[in-house]
């Protein structure tokens, strides 16, 4: 929670834009056309004009993580895996106090990948040699957690010290977990929307900031836990299970990797209850449903 006296501007769509503008600026990358893809833990622009998308970070406090990603892309690209590529500036650069980065356009053609996909290739990130010089970090599933909850302003006491003592709780359960995969580098992120399918066909993964080295479980839990709370078919999460070749639901571990990811999820979107009515009332919703496992989940994609 901030303290009196503090000047933190709050990551708005607004102030991204003052930030991607300034950028632009140092960089010499035309901003006609702009067009905010994204407001999450990073605002993500579309520059058309240079076919180039932009990251825009939080704070500095991430600068290692957007070092990582372009570490990361660079790894993915040797490696033939089709990932998103960073452009040729020189990488991170800080504005504002926020750290961003440049990529190169991926013209999806407006074609969704599917679960099956994001499958098999999680199934081949899973099994490439880590590199020793690579950079990634242990993976860490409550990263920024403990932050939302103590920065979000607009929770009254009881519920922030429900979202604490729910942290808290599942942070012990964590710690008992015995899992039946190799550790490797793991995604961190790894669901539907964090891949792009080209207008040739091509999967392409995107979004390295969460990545490390863990548990593969855990990225398979997250599409599990969106088709438990209703968003792919049991035919596509039979598809996304066969296609990996291994179904982290019938691991004895998976409600706890279940409950953190709704914990994340509820606590991700908090960080943006003032940018929206909409995004205000889906958080109460998923707040709410915190309160009692059994409840069905009903919950709006953000």
């Amino acid at each position: 929670m901030t303290t009196a006296g503090q000047n933190i501007i709050a990551f708005t769509a607004a102030e991204a834009l003052k930030t991607l503008n300034e950028a632009c600026l140092r960089t010499g990358l035309r901003s006609e056309g702009v067009r905010l893809i994204r407001l999450g833990e990073n605002a993500i622009f579309d520059l058309p004009a240079e076919k180039v998308i932009v990251r825009i970070a939080r704070s500095a406090d991430v600068l290692a993580d957007a070092t990582k990603e372009v570490a990361v892309a660079k790894w993915l690209r040797d490696s033939g895996l089709p990932a998103a590529e960073p452009t040729d500036h020189e990488q991170p650069i800080m504005v504002s106090d926020r750290p961003v980065t440049f990529w190169h356009f991926i013209d999806d053609g407006g074609e969704k990948a599917s679960v099956e996909d994001l499958a098999s290739i999680l199934q081949k990130l899973h099994s490439l040699p880590v590199p020793p010089d690579l950079p990634l970090p242990k993976f860490d599933i409550f990263g920024r957690v403990t932050e939302r909850i103590d920065k979000a302003d607009e929770l009254c006491d009881e519920d922030r010290k429900f979202l604490a003592n729910r942290l808290s709780d599942l942070q012990n359960q964590y710690k008992n977990l015995h899992y039946p995969l190799k550790f490797c580098a793991v995604h961190g992120d790894a669901h539907q929307q964090n891949l792009i399918k080209s207008v040739d066909g091509e999967i392409f993964l995107i979004d390295f900031e969460r990545f490390a080295f863990g548990p593969p479980e855990s990225d398979l839990a997250v599409t599990a836990t969106e088709h438990l709370i209703g968003w792919h078919s049991a035919n596509d999460y039979s598809g996304f299970a066969e296609s990996y070749g291994f179904d982290v639901m019938k691991w004895e571990g998976f409600p706890v990797l279940r409950s953190i990811n709704e914990l994340k999820m509820t606590t991700w979107l908090m960080q943006n209850i003032n940018e929206s009515d909409r995004v205000a009332h889906e958080f109460r919703v998923r707040l709410s449903s915190l309160h009692n496992d059994d409840t069905p989940r009903g919950w709006s994609p953000f």
